[in-house]
């Protein structure tokens, strides 16, 4: 009977002695298992920050390109928009300096050929007295009064599709029919010294009021041919050549104050659009007796 409960005695200590072993076994197990699933989690959370800081690094090289990308972008844009603004400004020069004709002939070829034109109106405008005008005023005062008056003789040659050919000091000179001929020179001429005369009165009488030097003009003009093209390499300018400039000059110098002259050639293309008044025939220097016409300011 002792014996007996030894025996379960000791089996239930072995019992409790396996049960605590096993007990300590699994908690061992358990903390070791608990450990690696942390050092799993460690890993797992250093694998995660590393594609975190991989993914921030490949976002921020993405926007970087992306940002110099914009910016050659904005650099490629702006130079193409001031490339295109300074070209048509030197576009803008060009056809300032040059009819778009010959400006188109002159980049197309890189020269511009001479070319005879049969009927040209050419038209001329000269101060009386300007040197003695030019001693009451300053010289600013002279170049800005010549700047008002022929800048309003541009706008209006561009209004009646004239062409300015040149200044020379208080000489201004224009013609119409070229590059490109039409049958409306003679009377776009006309129409155009007609209204630059009206151009001269209005600012004469401006400068008698406020008691001020003022400018008198003389304008002549006569129909012909001429040879027009451009001379030179440097500051280069349209210009045109013949007899027809000659008299055109003739007839300004041959004129008088506030009216506009007119040949007979030109009067013939003319009578029947304006009323004209025939002086006779009037000493023109280097050219003898010409028949010569005013242009009365009433169209007919």
């Amino acid at each position: 009977m002792y014996y007996k409960l030894y025996t379960v005695y000791q089996d239930s200590m072995l019992n409790e002695g396996n049960n605590e072993q096993i007990a300590q076994m699994k908690t061992i197990y358990e903390t070791d298992k608990k450990d690696a699933e942390i050092t799993l989690l460690n890993k797992d959370k250093e694998i995660q920050d590393k594609e975190i800081v991989k993914q921030k690094l490949v976002r921020n090289g993405f926007i970087g390109g992306f940002a110099v990308v914009l910016l050659f972008a904005g650099v490629f844009f702006m130079q193409r928009n001031r490339i295109s603004k300074e070209k048509a400004r030197s576009e803008e020069l060009l056809l300032n300096i040059l009819p778009a004709e010959v400006a188109e002939e002159l980049k197309d070829k890189g020269h511009s050929d001479a070319q005879l034109v049969d009927h040209v109106t050419v038209l001329f405008t000269d101060f009386k007295g300007f040197t003695a005008l030019s001693e009451q005023l300053s010289p600013k005062e002279l170049v800005r009064d010549l700047h008002a008056c022929f800048s309003e003789f541009d706008r209006i040659c561009a209004k009646y599709g004239i062409e300015k050919i040149k200044t020379i000091g208080d000489a201004y000179m224009a013609a119409g029919g070229l590059p490109s001929p039409n049958a409306t020179h003679a009377q776009d001429a006309v129409k155009a010294a007609l209204e630059m005369a009206q151009v001269v009165e209005a600012g004469k009488a401006a400068k008698i009021a406020a008691n001020q030097p003022f400018f008198e003009i003389r304008i002549g003009i006569h129909t012909g041919p001429v040879v027009a093209g451009i001379v030179g390499i440097k500051k280069f300018q349209y210009d045109i050549w013949g007899d027809t400039v000659n008299t055109a000059s003739r007839m300004e110098s041959s004129g008088e104050v506030g009216k506009v002259n007119i040949s007979e050639t030109t009067y013939e293309l003319v009578k029947d659009q304006f009323a004209c008044e025939f002086r006779g025939e009037i000493e023109a220097k280097g050219k003898g007796k010409m028949k010569m016409f005013f242009v009365k300011i009433t169209e007919g």
